[in-house]
């Protein structure tokens, strides 16, 4: 069992890494397309979903063309996302997230207008009123996204494998499983299995009581 813990430990740092990330991108460009209309929105609204349909293997190849060793973006700045696990935090991320973006952007479709007008009308500016106003209020929606995107890249397999590749040092839970199938290790295969089904378990569990069973607007 103790050969869990650092796949264990590996898996959530990048899980939650992926998930802060992700949310960091994910809610002010949710709040701008539940706002404004402009050319093109639907096509940048097909692109941030795409993650969700795309086979992850196809995404962990998009990220290596992009920021892998001679990469489009990362060859003018000499750097390189792969073999490391913040790298397998991008691939995380990317792949988490649609999950974290369309409860996100739903919710600010739901907040009330007239609200946020009233903010306007006492003083406040754009940023007081997304940030006392807009933002509590899609609060929950925003939160059940960020369990739903931390859900996903604890599990993420195929994209984060691509750019973290298969080592004992910096093995996910999800790699470690696949590791342990190929072994033909089935003693090291069920405990890893059943743990990463009590952890997701726990994390849809959470999800369910909070933002299921009690919510008007998800």
């Amino acid at each position: 069992m103790h050969a869990l813990w650092h796949p264990l430990l590996q898996s959530l740092r990048i899980s939650f890494l992926a998930t802060f990330g992700a949310g960091l991108i994910a809610i002010p460009l949710a709040y701008v397309l539940a706002r404004r209309r402009f050319p093109g929105k639907g096509i940048l609204e097909t692109f941030l979903t795409l993650p969700l349909v795309l086979p992850p293997t196809v995404v962990g190849y998009f990220l290596l063309v992009l920021l892998g060793h001679n990469g489009l973006l990362s060859r003018p700045f000499h750097f390189s996302i792969i073999w490391t696990w913040y790298g397998a935090a991008v691939a995380a991320g990317v792949v988490a997230f649609p999950l974290l973006f369309m409860p996100t952007r739903a919710s600010f479709e739901g907040v009330d207008h007239d609200l946020e007008d009233v903010s306007r009308l006492m003083g406040a500016n754009w940023f007081q009123v997304f940030w006392n106003v807009s933002l509590p209020l899609a609060g929950r929606g925003i939160a059940s996204g960020f369990l739903l995107a931390f859900a996903r890249a604890l599990g993420e397999f195929g994209a984060t494998v691509m750019v973290l590749g298969i080592r004992d040092s910096t093995r996910t839970l999800p790699i470690f499983v696949y590791d342990e199938f190929e072994d033909l290790n089935p003693a090291g295969l069920l405990p890893a299995v059943l743990l990463l089904v009590a952890v997701t378990f726990v994390v849809i569990i959470l999800y369910n009581r909070l933002f299921v069973r009690n919510s008007k607007i998800i």
